[in-house]
This record gives C-alpha cells, sequence and structure tokens, in this order.
C-alpha cells in the first residue's frame, strides 16, 4: 500500500479517482495544477469543499497546488482564458487545450520527485480523442519523466477504460460527494452552468447511469431533462 498521487481538479473524474485510489494506497496525494483558465477558482472552492467531506477524511494528503501559466502561450481571447467555452452539443475536439496533458504531468512529476512517490494517476476516461491521451502517449512519457528525472515514475490511467455514466456508478458505490464536484467552464456563482459541452457531459452521464443528478445547474438547456 505504496502511496500514490492524483492529478485533482475537484471534477466529477478527479474526485472518483482519488477515492478509488484511497481504496488502494496508504496515503494519496491530490495535486491541483493551476494554468491561469478560468474556471480554476471555482475549481479550488469545489476542491476544498471536496477534501472537507466525509469521503476523504482519513488517507488523503494535504493539497498541493502547482502552477505553470500558460497565459502567455494561448491569446488573450481564447476561449478557456475570457470563459466562453463552446455551446452545449459540440463535440470534444472543441474543448481541445494543446498540450493540456503534457503540462499537467510534467509539473506533477517533479512534485512526485521531490515528495519520493513513484505513482502519479489522472482521471483519462475512454473516448478521449486528444492526441495526449493515448496509450502511446502514456508511455512514452513515463519514460521520458523516469528518465529524465532519475525517478522511477508510474503514470497511471486507472479509469481509462471507463466512460463517464461508469465513474458516476463508482462514484456512487465509493460514496463519492459528486454534489460537490466541479466540472463546469464556466461556472456562474459555483454552480455549473448548464449550458457548456462539460455540463452536458455530465448530465448525460448521470441519466445514462440510472442515477439522479445532485448537481445544481444555473440553467437547463431548452429541451434537456436533468434531474436536480
Amino acid at each position: 500500500m505504496a502511496a500514490s498521487s492524483v492529478l485533482f481538479s475537484g471534477g466529477l473524474d478527479s474526485a472518483v479517482l482519488l477515492a478509488a485510489e484511497r481504496q488502494s494506497h496508504e496515503i494519496v496525494w491530490p495535486v491541483h495544477v493551476r494554468s491561469g483558465l478560468a474556471w480554476e477558482d471555482a475549481e479550488r472552492r469545489a476542491i476544498d469543499r471536496l477534501l472537507a467531506a466525509p469521503a476523504f477524511a482519513a488517507g488523503v494528503a494535504p493539497l498541493t497546488t502547482l502552477s505553470v501559466d500558460m497565459r502567455d502561450v494561448y491569446p488573450p481571447s481564447h476561449w478557456a482564458i475570457i470563459g466562453h467555452p463552446p455551446a452545449y452539443d459540440t463535440p470534444d475536439e472543441d474543448v481541445y487545450l494543446d498540450g493540456r496533458n503534457i503540462v499537467l504531468l510534467s509539473k506533477a512529476a517533479v512534485f512526485c520527485r521531490r515528495a519520493g512517490v513513484h505513482r502519479l494517476a489522472m482521471g483519462s476516461l475512454a473516448g478521449n480523442p486528444f492526441p495526449d491521451a493515448t496509450p502511446a502517449f502514456f508511455a512514452a512519457i513515463t519514460q521520458a519523466l523516469s528518465l529524465g528525472l532519475d525517478h522511477a515514475l508510474e503514470i497511471a490511467t486507472p479509469l481509462v477504460a471507463f466512460h463517464k455514466d461508469r465513474v458516476v456508478r463508482l462514484g456512487a458505490e465509493l460514496g463519492v460527494p459528486m454534489e460537490l464536484s466541479m466540472s463546469c467552464m464556466n461556472p456562474p456563482d459555483d454552480r455549473h452552468c448548464g449550458q457548456c459541452s462539460k455540463c452536458r457531459e455530465r448530465q448525460d452521464a448521470f441519466r445514462e447511469a440510472g442515477i439522479p443528478d445532485p448537481t445544481p445547474y444555473a440553467a437547463a438547456w431548452p429541451g434537456r431533462q436533468t434531474s436536480r
């Protein structure tokens, strides 16, 4: 039961991943990487709510917050910087952030080296279409980071065979307070907007899992039934 670190955004997937890693590791280190994106303050407040919940009362180390500012790479008008994400029914490809997993894993890996942790888990799911979420990418970056840091590191993706509805079911089994998580790209007043594609994915996942959606949405997409 060695230690594990988890890339923890306060979103649904990473909250369930954190709970799952707790089941098989003596101590789990949640790591939040901030990059200057519009929703990160709301993410952090969700993280604080989640880590204060009974489900994470034991076996979870204090949060580590790291920074890799991407606002000198993405233009000031970029949707992720100004907080105007693509619309509700747009495909995953429309929310691609160049190099997102490269940035997250590289900074978190240096933390792992310093902390003496050899496992770094992230919540990549089945069907992820992005080039930095493929088995080949994870194998290559595992080797590169292990060599470059002189520190044997496992990049783990325990949910990689899961679609989001299965994540919801696992969260329910593990007692994760999923209503406290934040998966929205434009959250008003710390609520899910109900208008972006991440909110659509969340609503679809609860419906497909057959579990009532406890999420407070600021608005419902016209014609779409949502549980509250």
